[in-house]
């Protein structure tokens, strides 16, 4: 099981900014709970200050195996695969991916009448607002951490979107 730590700091720092005291996340492979001050430590560890985050990582119980399973079964989960960078093809050099912090739905406008974020050639520049994350009835705005254009937009507005899932294909500049 391969969780990139990466994305994960980055989840825990959007949380403490967001205020989010308890996060949680599962699928078929593994669950990540995040639970920031006031939880009760176990048996011989330390009481983390307030502020910080607890971190949880355990795998899922699967059923028992089949006797022959499906070539699917050994791949990566679908939320880490996404994560996982693709290998770089010639005509992909340069290319970075935006991925989403957490799961949620995708808005690509701060509202519904409201223009887009970024379109598809937009120019953009460290931490201009590309997207929104509804997650938890919060809106959590998705920032570019690097300054590029936008080369494809990977998920239509409105759609829910997993940890790690890929959402802008932007050329560094």
């Amino acid at each position: 099981m391969n969780i990139n730590l990466k994305q994960l700091r980055a989840l825990v720092r959007l949380l403490e900014k967001r205020n989010v005291s308890d996060f949680e996340f599962e699928d078929e492979h593994v669950r990540i709970r995040l639970t920031r001050g006031g939880f009760a430590p176990q048996a011989g560890a330390q009481q983390l200050a307030p502020a910080a985050f607890h971190i949880q990582s355990a795998p899922v119980a699967q059923p028992a195996p089949a006797p022959a399973p499906a070539p699917a079964a050994a791949a990566a989960p679908p939320a880490l695969a996404a994560a996982a960078p693709a290998p770089a093809a010639a005509s992909d050099e340069g290319v970075t991916y935006v991925t989403s912090p957490f799961v949620g739905t995708f808005y690509r406008s701060p509202s519904p009448d409201a223009p887009p974020f970024v379109e598809v050639g937009a120019t953009v520049r460290v931490g201009q607002a590309l997207c929104i994350i509804e997650a938890m009835k919060l809106m959590n705005e998705i920032e570019a951490d690097a300054p590029g254009t936008i080369v494809e937009i990977l998920v239509d507005n409105g759609k829910p979107v997993e940890f790690g899932q890929r959402l802008f294909k932007v050329r560094r500049s």
